[in-house]
């Protein structure tokens, strides 16, 4: 089994942890690296993990792919490109024939600019990472699910997946503003969806997994196992709750669905999508 998507920091590293510093993430602001990680996964079974990025730096590549080299059960690194650059593809060229290095990111959700993601010189970018075949991954909040049909459009050959849902509110219950973009983007093939950062969109303190289950069924009823993956979102998810109730809250939410649907979420999804070998 896989968890596609977890992050590694570590505060003396070189890098711009500064939203960390908000006192409401007080207690994961500390290291987090593959030996803290290892554990939870042997707890609940799951045998590799896929690094998801959290800098706008081509650094964090290199650091996280010397871990990669170490550690056999991480088994995909997504990092970053300056996808505005006219060094893209250049920096692109750097890590893409990496085994370990497979897929891209952008912190789009923390972008002043609603309409990022669609602005000329971004889509150019992400255009080069459809010429060579790159993922990408979408970190999007509701306000810019919107954009994910267009780019659908646009990016045909690119395969894409959005992250955490794109973050339903899942607190308040709400789903009017969510369903029908990401119906949208589920009518596009190469768009996937992960099953991951759903508790900290709920209440922190007063969660339930009844509180996911609408939010998951209605990804896995547009998008469908084959295209819907497991991801932990550790180490963030440690502001709502542990990695193993992360787990087995997905898993009490999907309830009595098939081996072969299950084998896809929580192997054969990411495996697909992220062009990760048996």
């Amino acid at each position: 089994m896989i968890d596609a998507h977890q992050h590694f920091w570590q505060l003396s590293q070189p890098f711009d942890y500064c939203w960390l510093d908000n006192p409401e993430l007080s207690r994961i602001r500390r290291d987090y690296l593959p030996i803290d990680l290892k554990p939870h996964l042997d707890a609940v079974g799951i045998k590799q993990s896929i690094f998801v990025q959290t800098q706008h730096n081509l650094e964090e590549n290199r650091w996280v792919l010397a871990m990669a080299e170490q550690t056999d059960w991480l088994a995909g690194v997504v990092g970053w490109v300056d996808l505005a650059s006219e060094q893209c593809e250049e920096q692109l060229l750097e890590f893409k024939d990496h085994p370990k290095f497979v897929g891209i990111r952008h912190v789009v959700q923390d972008e002043p600019d609603e309409d990022f993601i669609i602005r000329p010189e971004i889509l150019r970018g992400l255009k080069v990472l459809e010429k060579h075949g790159v993922p990408y991954d979408l970190l999007f909040y509701v306000q810019h699910l919107k954009h994910a049909d267009q780019l659908g459009r646009e990016l045909p050959q690119l395969p894409m997946v959005i992250d955490h849902l794109s973050k339903p509110k899942i607190k308040a219950q709400s789903m009017d503003d969510w369903l029908p973009q990401l119906r949208a983007a589920a009518k596009h093939e190469h768009i996937f969806c992960k099953l991951s950062g759903m508790i900290t969109e709920a209440d922190w303190e007063d969660w339930r997994p009844a509180d996911l289950k609408p939010y998951v069924e209605a990804a896995l009823e547009h998008f469908g196992p084959n295209r819907c993956m497991y991801g932990s979102d550790w180490p963030v998810c440690e502001l709502a709750g542990s990695y193993e109730q992360v787990h087995g809250a997905l898993k009490e939410v999907l309830g009595s669905i098939s081996d072969a649907e299950a084998h896809e979420i929580f192997e054969g999804t990411a495996r697909r999508f992220y062009g990760i070998a048996e």
